[in-house]
């Protein structure tokens, strides 16, 4: 079993490397060229996240900033960004920082976000693609949200779908083959990719990740047992990357996204899922 320390370290090592890649793929001139822009994660988003004027929200797993920034550009009261890189949030201070935003960022992994944020101090816990599959336990995930929300808090998830993170890498033979566990398991599943999912000018330097799935029956259960009442869930057919190499082209629908060239009804490839706090 992979205990805390393990897979922090490793996880950890491999996203301070991304970052300066991330950095330079991300866009974020157009952050600053026009003070409206907002990320195409949050942008999808919209429809469904409806409007957050006056509240106080924490954006989990927050990264470089960019939807952390986007989400501050809608409105809210105060907007709290927690992750775990220092060399990520150090970007993001940056990128708040000039864009003219004052957005709090605090560092902590996800399990520990209590020690860092008040409880019960927020309106909305906002949850973005790819954060999910880097923790080995979606209740242990679920009861931190719950306890950060206030009465009648909510919380908005859009992430990548465990059918998709199921799926082995791209084949030269098309096919979409199931390679990777579906459920959550004991340990998570190890990786070794020299790219991240932006154009870069090298490798990165620690390739090695651990990845944790969670069914779609693990994840509703996790929040409904945290004491969150599921209010929306939706599954997309579409991803803001491309998964799946040539079996993917661009959404003429969603700018930024990715969907199946050939069928795309065939695979959800993420879900949004909406709760509230009693």
């Amino acid at each position: 079993m992979t205990t805390d320390d393990e897979y922090l370290a490793i996880n950890l090592a491999n996203w301070n490397s991304r970052v300066p890649h991330h950095v330079l793929g991300y866009g974020l001139d157009r952050y600053l060229e026009d003070p409206a822009y907002l990320s195409d994660v949050v942008r999808f988003d919209l429809p469904r996240l409806g409007d957050i004027a006056g509240l106080d929200v924490v954006h989990l797993q927050c990264h470089i900033g960019t939807d952390t920034l986007s989400l501050a550009r809608l409105g809210a009261r105060s907007v709290t960004g927690l992750d775990f890189s220092q060399p990520a949030l150090d970007a993001a201070e940056d990128l708040a920082a000039r864009a003219g935003s004052d957005i709090r960022f605090v560092r902590s992994e996800l399990y520990r976000a209590l020690d860092v944020l008040e409880p019960a101090s927020f309106d909305l816990v906002f949850t973005g693609i790819g954060a999910l599959c880097w923790l080995p336990d979606v209740r242990r995930w679920a009861e931190t949200v719950a306890a950060l929300l206030r009465p009648g808090g909510r919380l908005f998830l859009r992430e990548g779908h465990p059918m998709l993170w199921s799926l082995a890498d791209p084949r030269d033979d098309g096919l979409l083959v199931v390679e990777y566990p579906y459920f959550e398991v004991a340990g998570g599943t190890t990786f070794v990719e020299e790219a991240t999912y932006v154009d870069q000018a090298g490798p990165i330097e620690s390739p090695e990740t651990r990845g944790f799935n969670h069914g779609l029956g693990e994840i509703l259960t996790a929040v409904t047992d945290a004491g969150l009442t599921i209010t929306a869930f939706e599954e997309h057919r579409s991803v803001p990357w491309n998964p799946l190499g040539d079996s993917c082209i661009e959404s003429t629908d969603h700018p930024g996204e990715f969907e199946l060239r050939d069928h795309p009804e065939r695979l959800p490839l993420t879900y949004t899922l909406d709760a509230r706090k009693a």
